[in-house]
C-alpha cells in the first residue's frame, strides 16, 4: 500500500493552523480570514517548518470558489443580473480601464514594458468574489440592491477576465516582437471565446434551468439525504469542470451559471443548506492557500513598491468605483459598499499573474508584488467594510455635498407632480422590492391599498412607475428619501430590508417624521426580531416564526373541523 499521504497532511495542517489562528484573530478582534492568511504563510515554502504541498491546496481552494460560487448562483437569478447591469456593466468596465492604467502607470515609473505593465495593471484591476462574498455574508446583505450591485459588477469583472486569459498568448507573442506564424489572429480568438462564453450560457439558460432541476427533484423523490446532498456537490463541481473543459470559461463562472439554473427549482434553498457546510470549509482553504504562496521577503525588499501596489488596490480603484457608482445617481451607501467590494484582489489576479510569468510577459518581481498586494487587501477588506457605516454618518453630517450631490438633478428621487395629494394621504409606505417587497407590494395593491415604494434600485424604480405604481428611489435611511415618499401623512411603514443595522436606521428616520405611523419589520432571525422589539420597533415578522405560526394554525384548525369544534 503507498504511503504517499501528501493531500491528507496538506489537508489536515491547512484546517489545523486555519482553525488555531482564525480562532487567535478573533480573540483579538481581528476578522477571522486573517488567521487564515497567516496559516497558510507558515504552511508555504517561503517559511521554516512544515511545507504543506501548494499545487494540492489550490486545488482544494479551487473547489472552495466553485461551491462558493454556486451558492451564489442558488439565490442570484437571471433577473437580478440584468436589474443591475445598466450600472454593473459599464461601472465594471470602466474601472477596470481606470485600475489597468494606474498598474501600467506604476510599471512604466519602474522601467517594466508595456505588456508588462498592462498585465500588471489587469491583475490588480480585478477583485475576489470569494472576499466579497465572506464579506457581504457577514454584512447580511447579499440579497440587498447594493449586495446584488457588487455581485454583479464582479460577475462581469470576471467575465472580462476569462477573455484576458484567452488572449494573453497571442498578446505575448506581439509584446514580444516575434512573429506570430501559425497562429491565429487576435480577432479570430477573441471570436472564439466570445462563441464559446455565448453557447455556454445559452445552454444553461435555455436547456439546463430545465434538465438540471428536474434531475435534483428526481433525486429528492428518492427520500434519500445523501444522494440530495450528493447530487447538489455533483452538479456544482460536474458543470463548473465541464464548462472550462468545454468552453473554456472559468470553474467560479460555470459554478455560479449552475447554481443560476438550480434555482429554477423549488428545492434551491435545500440545495443551499446541504452544500453550506462544505462551503464554509473548502473556502477556509482558498485563504490557506492565498497565504501558501506569499514571500514575506518581498516587504523587507520592497516596501514602498509593495505600499504602491495596495494604494491602487485599496484607495485608487475604490474611488474610482466610488465616483462612478455616484454619475449612476446611486445613493452614497451603494458607492462606499461597491468602493468596499473593490478594495481587494484575489484569485483572477493570480491566475493572470501566474499565466503572464509563464509566458514571459510579467516578471516574477510583478508577481510577488501581486501576491503581497492581495494579501494586505484582503486582510484589510474586513476593516474597509466595517468603515461603510462610520464614514457615511460622518459625511452626511459634515458635507453638504455627500447628502446632495446622490439627489441632484435626479427625476427618480421625488414623486412626478402629477400625483394627487389625496393619494399620499392613509398610505402604506414599503421600503424595499427585492423577493419579500414584490409580494407585499402585490398584495396591497390586490386590495386596492395606496402605496409608495422606495428603493435603491433605479432600474427597478423606472420599472415601478411604467406598472403605474408611485415609486421613488433612494435610501430610507435619508429624511429626504422618505420625505418624497410623504411619510408624514402614510398611515403605515413596511421595512423588508433584511440588514438589522439599516432596518433600525431606517425606523428611527420613519417615526423622526411621523411619530405614530404603524411599523412593521423585517427580522433575519429571533435574536434580532428580540432586539427589534426591545427598540419598540412595531411588529417584528420572522420567517421562521410565521411558518411555525402558520403550520400550527392550519392543524388546530383541521383537527377542530373533523371533531366539530373549533379547536382541540
Amino acid at each position: 500500500m503507498p504511503h504517499d499521504i501528501s493531500l491528507i497532511t496538506t489537508l489536515a495542517a491547512a484546517l489545523g493552523l486555519a482553525l488555531l489562528f482564525g480562532f487567535l484573530a478573533v480573540r483579538v478582534r481581528l476578522p477571522a480570514l486573517v488567521g487564515y492568511l497567516i496559516a497558510g504563510v507558515l504552511l508555504g515554502p517561503a517559511t521554516p517548518g512544515f511545507d504543506a504541498d501548494v499545487g494540492i491546496a489550490s486545488q482544494l481552494a479551487e473547489i472552495g470558489v466553485m461551491l462558493l460560487m454556486f451558492g451564489v448562483g442558488l439565490h442570484f437569478s437571471v433577473k437580478d443580473l440584468l436589474a443591475v447591469r445598466r450600472i454593473a456593466l459599464p461601472g465594471a468596465l470602466v474601472q477596470i480601464l481606470v485600475a489597468t492604467a494606474m498598474g501600467a502607470a506604476l510599471a512604466y515609473f519602474w522601467g517594466w514594458s508595456l505588456g508588462a505593465g498592462i498585465v500588471f495593471g489587469l491583475s490588480l484591476s480585478v477583485a475576489s468574489t470569494v472576499v466579497l462574498l465572506r464579506a457581504l455574508e457577514a454584512k447580511g446583505v447579499i440579497e440587498s440592491v447594493n449586495g446584488r450591485i457588487a455581485i454583479g459588477w464582479l460577475v462581469v469583472e470576471d467575465l472580462v477576465m476569462v477573455l484576458v486569459l484567452v488572449m494573453l498568448p497571442a498578446f505575448a507573442v506581439i509584446d514580444q516582437g516575434t512573429q506570430l506564424g501559425e497562429r491565429e489572429p487576435l480577432w479570430v480568438s477573441l471570436s472564439q471565446t466570445l462563441g464559446q462564453v455565448l453557447v455556454f450560457v445559452v445552454l444553461m439558460l435555455v436547456v439546463g434551468k430545465r434538465v438540471f432541476p428536474w434531475l435534483l427533484w428526481q433525486v429528492a423523490r428518492t427520500g434519500s439525504r445523501e444522494l440530495f446532498t450528493l447530487c447538489v456537490v455533483a452538479a456544482a463541481v460536474g458543470i463548473a469542470c465541464g464548462s472550462a473543459a468545454l468552453f473554456g470559461v472559468s470553474f467560479a463562472l460555470g459554478a455560479f451559471f449552475a447554481g443560476m439554473v438550480l434555482r429554477e427549482s423549488a428545492l434551491s434553498y435545500r440545495a443551499a443548506e446541504e452544500s453550506l457546510p462544505l462551503r464554509d470549509a473548502f473556502s477556509v482553504l482558498f485563504f490557506v492557500s492565498v497565504g501558501m504562496l506569499f514571500d514575506p521577503r518581498v516587504l523587507l525588499q520592497q516596501p514602498l513598491h509593495v505600499l504602491a501596489v495596495v494604494m491602487v488596490i485599496v484607495l485608487g480603484k475604490s474611488i474610482a468605483a466610488f465616483i462612478l457608482v455616484l454619475l449612476f445617481r446611486y445613493p452614497l451607501n451603494t458607492a462606499l459598499t461597491v468602493s468596499a467590494s473593490l478594495a481587494q484582489i484575489g484569485e483572477f489576479s493570480f491566475i493572470l499573474a501566474g499565466l503572464g510569468v509563464a509566458l514571459g510577459v510579467l516578471p516574477v518581481e510583478g508577481q510577488n508584488l501581486i501576491l503581497a498586494g492581495a494579501i494586505i487587501s484582503i486582510a484589510l477588506n474586513p476593516l474597509v467594510f466595517q468603515a461603510i457605516e462610520p464614514l457615511q454618518q460622518w459625511a452626511r453630517k459634515h458635507s453638504k455635498l455627500a447628502r446632495d450631490l446622490e439627489r441632484r438633478d435626479d427625476p427618480l428621487s421625488e414623486l412626478p407632480m402629477s400625483v394627487e395629494s389625496s393619494q399620499l394621504t392613509g398610505h402604506v409606505v414599503v421600503v424595499g422590492y427585492g423577493r419579500v417587497g414584490r409580494r407585499i407590494v402585490a398584495a396591497l395593491r390586490a386590495s386596492s391599498v395606496r402605496l409608495v415604494v422606495a428603493d435603491q434600485n433605479r432600474e427597478l424604480v423606472e420599472s415601478l412607475r411604467e406598472q403605474g405604481i408611485h415609486a421613488v428611489v433612494g435610501d430610507a435611511a435619508e429624511p429626504a428619501v422618505l420625505i418624497q415618499a410623504h411619510i408624514a401623512r402614510a398611515a403605515s411603514v413596511i421595512i423588508t430590508t433584511p440588514d438589522t443595522f439599516r432596518a433600525r436606521q431606517m425606523l428611527e428616520t420613519a417615526r423622526a417624521l411621523n411619530p405614530g405611523i404603524d411599523s412593521i419589520v423585517r427580522g433575519r432571525s429571533e435574536e434580532e426580531a428580540a432586539l427589534l422589539r426591545h427598540e419598540n420597533a412595531g411588529k417584528v415578522f420572522v420567517a421562521e416564526q410565521q411558518l411555525v405560526e402558520g403550520m400550527a394554525t392550519h392543524v388546530l384548525a383541521r383537527l377542530g373541523e373533523r371533531h366539530g369544534g373549533p379547536s382541540v
